[in-house]
């Protein structure tokens, strides 16, 4: 009898050992779970800083590209004014003779 009641306790022990490793392994895999999750709203926010960064930076460029047109626009729209200014100018003169000789 002494081997059947070693056996029955041997067993006992085997099923209480198994749920033990069963609460064990679903303690280790909710910590599992979590520690996916956390690392992953990690990585989505690192990759939405280096997105609003990459964005900023590309804006910036852009910024500057387009003051750096504008004022070259600005400069040689001002070199043409002058230009037809003096043009303008020196006709002046002889917008003038016509005048005078029509009416003369």
């Amino acid at each position: 009898m002494t081997t059947i009641s070693e056996a029955i306790t041997t067993i006992k022990k085997a099923e209480s050992d198994a749920y033990k490793l069963i609460e064990d392994t679903k303690a280790k895999s909710s910590e599992m779970i979590q520690e996916a999750k956390s690392k992953s709203k990690e990585t989505i926010e690192k990759a939405k800083e280096e997105a609003n960064s990459d964005a900023e930076k590309i804006t910036f460029e852009a910024e500057t590209k387009a003051k750096k047109e504008a004022y070259q626009i600005t400069n040689q729209t001002t070199e043409k004014v002058e230009v037809t200014k003096t043009k303008a100018t020196g006709m002046v003169d002889e917008a003038a003779e016509v005048i005078v000789k029509s009416i003369l």
